[in-house]
């Protein structure tokens, strides 16, 4: 009798545990969600952090706010999300950047892999070398002649140390054999504010909030950074292209939450997601702003993803030089 009490029991918890996962899940969301964007706003990230965070709320029924917490290379954003209740409603806009700032930071308060539970990724573009029309270097071979010719001269913009643009710049400076200084700014905004002044005259953003400045003739494009050409600038060359083999850096956003966020509620977003994401719609708004959309069919898929990123980025890190400064 005493052991038909008990598995009773435990088959009430069980059944009652069952149907409240199902009922989080049905519930899920009551009110608004939050998506950080570890960047200043009108950077790279933050053009698809607020495409998708408008097509969210339309598909979720409540409000996906943008909140923008840039700084040490977006560690600062990140923090904020991995210390968050695992409950759905904090989101982070994770990138390359985040496992670039781990390998950077010797002493975060998180695991770059560990405290995140991956959702998916939403889309793949190469940043861009662009220079301030008063350098004059219109090839990527004439910038490194300049640079040789004028060792520790040249100065280069990135969005923070730590950040992708630094890595990128970090990366090619070493592959180049080349001495330009790095100087680094709190988000995109910033650093193309400068960029566009002629403070400084080198920069390695990303495409998406270049585009207009390059086809305004406001910074003059030298070359792309990912192994293959971007179809927004066809005619522009990839850095291997241009005469420094092997080169290829590719930034990526994704979407992540905090360890221990139920899985019913990162399946609801991840299925959401990737309905948004494979519209037309939404694929030609990306494609506008330099990014191609890109995704995997189960958050598992994005997690493996995120492992093989956090063990690239760290080699790259290592293999450039980049440090803290």
């Amino acid at each position: 009798m005493a052991i038909e009490k008990t598995m009773s029991l435990l088959t009430a918890v069980f059944l009652s545990t069952a149907l409240a996962g199902v009922a989080g899940a049905q519930n899920f969301p009551n009110r608004p969600l939050r998506l950080v964007v570890p960047f200043s706003a009108g950077g790279a990230a933050d053009v698809p952090g607020r495409i998708l965070t408008q097509k969210m709320s339309e598909a979720l029924g409540h409000q996906v706010v943008v909140d923008n917490r840039p700084g040490a290379g977006s560690t600062i954003g990140a923090e904020s999300v991995a210390k968050a209740p695992p409950d759905g409603y904090n989101l982070l806009m994770i990138s390359n950047t985040h496992f670039v700032s781990a390998a950077l930071y010797k002493k975060l308060s998180y695991d770059s892999v560990g405290d995140f539970a991956p959702i998916t990724q939403v889309t793949s573009a190469p940043n861009v070398i662009v220079v301030h029309p008063s350098l004059p270097a219109k090839s990527v071979k004439e910038l490194i002649a300049l640079a040789k010719a004028q060792p520790g001269k040249i100065d280069y913009a990135s969005s923070g140390n730590g950040s992708t643009q630094h890595l990128t710049g970090a990366l090619f400076t070493k592959m180049a054999g080349i001495d330009m200084v790095h100087i680094p700014y709190r988000g995109s905004g910033p650093a193309t504010a400068d960029l566009l002044s002629g403070q400084v005259t080198v920069g390695f953003p990303g495409i998406a909030g270049m585009l207009p400045q390059i086809k305004a003739g406001k910074l003059r494009a030298l070359a792309v950074t990912s192994a293959k050409r971007s179809p927004e600038l066809p005619d522009v060359p990839t850095v291997a292209q241009a005469g420094v083999k092997g080169y290829d850096v590719t930034a990526w956003f994704g979407i992540a939450a905090p360890k221990g966020t139920p899985r019913d509620v990162v399946m609801k977003l991840h299925t959401e997601i990737l309905h948004i994401v494979k519209t037309p719609e939404v694929q030609k708004q990306l494609l506008n702003a330099g990014q191609e959309v890109a995704w995997q069919e189960t958050p598992e898929q994005f997690g493996e993803m995120l492992k093989v990123e956090a063990a690239k980025w760290a080699r790259m890190v290592a293999e450039s030089g980049a440090q803290v400064n």
